[in-house]
């Protein structure tokens, strides 16, 4: 280890307590955020993928029943699905169990399908955006964590000025030094954050978008076929 990386060690070893206390919350905030960050990162590349992979297969002619069943199955061998997926089967369960009457009203079965889609894209939304407030918050609090942490280390300095008779800089610099690293901390923890919060929560809005766009399109295509019928 370098000189310089044992000053730094040095100096946070020395900090009084608060300062010292203020430094491991914003080093767990860190270490949380980076954990979230890496996760939602997966999270949302899957979503991605699976996606285009099931409009790939929607849009390729396959019979509707067909994907149903085979979803159907597939979410009870894997447990409850994600993403689009849980919109497709819970609107076309819907659709299914309305139109089975003798007396279905299409207006009526057609209102239920997209109550039933709406509530599943409000699951999805939440899926996809889950996370993301804790990312805001560190981005927005670590930074004034970090300068409570220098402006009480500082404010201990100089009453350590007040008790020597000869006030020099290499008196006065270990104590600012620390209080300083506070700083830098709380800056290490939010820049990540705020960043990763910026490009997923434009995801997450995006994919939102693209889930809502795909049920306008799915509730059209079976309200052509229940009146078709």
């Amino acid at each position: 280890m370098s000189e310089e990386n044992l000053s730094i060690l040095s100096l946070i070893l020395n900090a009084s307590l608060l300062v010292q206390l203020v430094m491991a919350i914003l080093l767990v905030a860190s270490v949380i955020s980076w954990i979230m960050i890496i996760q939602r990162g997966l999270y949302l590349r899957n979503a991605q993928g699976d996606f285009k992979n099931f409009e790939d297969t929607f849009w390729s002619g396959i019979d509707l029943n067909n994907l149903y069943q085979e979803l159907a199955e597939l979410a009870k061998q894997d447990g409850v699905g994600d993403g689009i997926e849980n919109v497709f089967r819970a609107g076309f369960r819907e659709f299914k169990r309305l139109s089975q009457s003798d007396r279905a009203d299409p207006d009526a079965v057609m209102e239920g399908t997209d109550r039933a889609m709406r509530v599943a894209l409000s699951r999805e939304d939440e899926k996809l955006s889950a996370n993301l407030p804790f990312l805001a918050s560190v981005a927005s609090v670590s930074p004034y964590i970090g300068l409570f942490g220098t402006v009480w280390g500082i404010m201990n300095s100089f009453r350590g000025l007040a008790m020597v008779q000869q006030a020099t800089l290499a008196t006065v610099a270990p104590g600012i030094s620390e209080a300083l690293i506070a700083t830098a901390m709380g800056l290490f923890a939010a820049i990540p954050a705020v960043l990763a919060y910026n490009r997923y929560a434009a995801k997450a809005e995006a994919m939102n978008l693209s889930y809502e766009t795909f049920a306008e399109e799915f509730s059209s295509i079976l309200h052509r076929q229940i009146h078709s019928g």
